[in-house]
């Protein structure tokens, strides 16, 4: 996981209304000191533009927060006036927002190991087992071994393809779960024509979180055959999580005023954090439990990833060095679920919202599904191959979807250029990556939904890391480990669904496309639609 943004809300209200005076009083005090230096080293080295509308202490955070658009949409209206590097303040902290592909490619080459850490942040120390979790951690040994870890054991092929059976299991499961619904609501209705209204949304979410946590945990939270209220508890931790991930906390803005907690945010991590380490530790204890009475677990036996961290932890690591062995584990395993969750499950629901109001595009993918699978089976790992369609479909929801608009929120560890410019020590670091997926330069049409791109002028482009102008998971050492996981997940699943049913918007009118501020861009309404099986009975049971 390689994003953490802001959620705007009105804190920024109860900020500029309540305290307004004490901010400004802190700014006088401080500013004399601050202007001198920035005035002797803006004399010396060329700086980006800095936008205008700074707010004395608050910087630019009221025109992040500005009118109905997202803060991404307002940094590229922000990047059309004051070119491709400008910066902001984020209260007290500078950052340089990066809007094209170039300055990407050398944040993320040249300059990779500069910007190889996150500034410290409320949510990270809090909910992050105080930076124990992967994807929070500051460069450095710690983090470099665990990569490694990641990439060599945990996120492995071998790793992935010995564990391939639970999202396929999963997803089949899900698949006749939602078929089984579809006809009991039509036994219920005294005339049908088979229709029935189904929130994909929410369906498309439960899945994925089903998928992730059975990897992660061996635990399916989602269906019929489940404890419910224990399930309900869990679920809402993690949702807990989720959100609070993406909240704005003033102390990581204006340190100096931390203290204040506004909308007792901070409280409520620190709250969330031991409620979902007490279900952790409980998942953890239970693994334990689990081999005592199996006996030694050879290497490869692992049912999932916490099992894999089991292994390895037992074993000769320097990862102990830093932190114990359950807090490693219990953190490696909360952050898998929390990097792979939400954001895999807001792709395929933008993935679905886009075919719904495109059915001519929906048309293709069940033309080429048709031709390729049949209707006479459902659609396997191997076929995957073949259907290029939906691959190009997955990549242009990426393109103008990305679950992360903005991403690589990182720190220059040292003075640097990009760009041209000066970028001091401490400089935080955005990359609008929306900005750059709908660059014209790059792209005929960014607006328009045209999956033909990518079998065509922008073949050789994928979402990988490889290519700067496309960049969903991020680039680089900090670029997210647990891509081809999701890709292998997402394509089949949505394969799978798309393959298995008919869907159709209610009256004809497009589902709606507005997207949400926070950690992930997460379609803002349902996506409710009109469902019909397409395939025979037998292949759903």
């Amino acid at each position: 996981m390689d994003s953490e943004l802001f959620k705007f809300s009105s804190t920024f209200t109860i900020l500029i209304t309540s305290f307004f005076a004490l901010l400004l009083l802190h700014f006088l005090l401080s500013w004399r000191s601050s202007s001198k230096t920035k005035s002797n080293i803006s004399l010396s080295r060329k700086q980006a533009p800095e936008a205008a509308g700074s707010w004395p202490f608050l910087g630019h955070l009221h025109v992040l927060a500005s009118g109905p658009d997202l803060p991404h949409i307002n940094l590229a209206v922000l990047a059309d006036k004051y070119g491709p590097a400008f910066t902001i303040r984020i209260g007290q902290n500078p950052a340089l927002v990066v809007s094209s592909w170039e300055i990407a490619k050398e944040c993320f080459t040249t300059n990779d190991k500069l910007f190889a850490s996150h500034p410290k942040q409320k949510a990270m120390q809090h909910l992050g087992y105080d930076y124990a979790m992967f994807g929070f951690s500051p460069y450095g040994p710690y983090w470099r071994e665990l990569r490694k870890i990641m990439n060599q054991e945990v996120l492995s092929h071998t790793r992935l393809e010995s564990l391939q059976h639970i999202w396929d299991s999963e997803i089949k499961t899900s698949l006749r779960e939602l078929y089984e619904s579809l006809i009991s609501k039509n036994n219920e209705k005294s005339s049908s024509n088979g229709e029935v209204v189904v929130d994909m949304k929410k369906w498309f979410a439960d899945l994925v979180l089903n998928i992730t946590v059975k990897m992660v945990v061996g635990k399916r939270l989602f269906g019929s055959d489940n404890n419910h209220d224990y399930n309900q508890v869990a679920i809402t931790k993690l949702k807990g999580l989720f959100k609070l991930l993406g909240t704005f906390v003033l102390g990581d803005a204006i340190p100096s005023l931390g203290f204040l907690d506004f909308g007792g945010h901070e409280k409520e991590m620190k709250s969330t954090a031991k409620e979902l380490d007490s279900l952790m530790e409980e998942w953890l204890q239970e693994h334990k439990r689990k081999r005592l009475l199996s006996g030694e677990m050879k290497k490869g036996e692992e049912q999932d990833f916490m099992d894999v961290m089991l292994t390895i932890l037992d074993g000769d690591t320097k990862l102990t060095e830093f932190y114990d062995a359950d807090t490693i584990n219990k953190a490696t395993c909360l952050g898998l679920i929390t990097g792979a969750g939400d954001t895999t499950a807001a792709i395929g629901v933008w993935v679905l919202s886009l075919l719904v109001n495109n059915q001519d595009k929906l048309k293709k993918v069940h033309d080429e599904l048709d031709i390729h699978v049949g209707r006479d089976r459902q659609v396997e790992e191997s076929d995957m191959k073949n259907l290029t369609y939906i691959q190009a479909v997955l990549k242009e929801a990426f393109r103008l979807h990305g679950a992360v608009p903005l991403s690589g929120f990182r720190v220059a560890a040292e003075d640097c250029t990009l760009g041209g410019y000066h970028v001091p020590a401490g400089t935080r670091l955005i990359i609008n990556a929306w900005k750059i997926h709908n660059d014209p330069r790059i792209w005929t049409d960014p607006s328009e939904f045209k999956p033909e791109r990518f079998l065509t002028t922008h073949k050789d482009i994928d979402v990988r890391g490889h290519n700067p102008q496309l960049i969903p998971f991020g680039m680089g050492r900090r670029g997210c480990p647990g891509v081809p996981m999701a890709l292998q997940v997402l394509h089949l699943a949505l394969a799978r669904t798309i393959h298995g049913f008919e869907f159709k918007t209610l009256s004809g009118r497009p589902t709606d496309m507005t997207g949400t501020a926070g950690l992930t861009n997460m379609k803002a309404t349902p996506l409710e639609v009109l469902l019909t099986p397409r395939l025979p009975p037998k292949f759903y049971v």
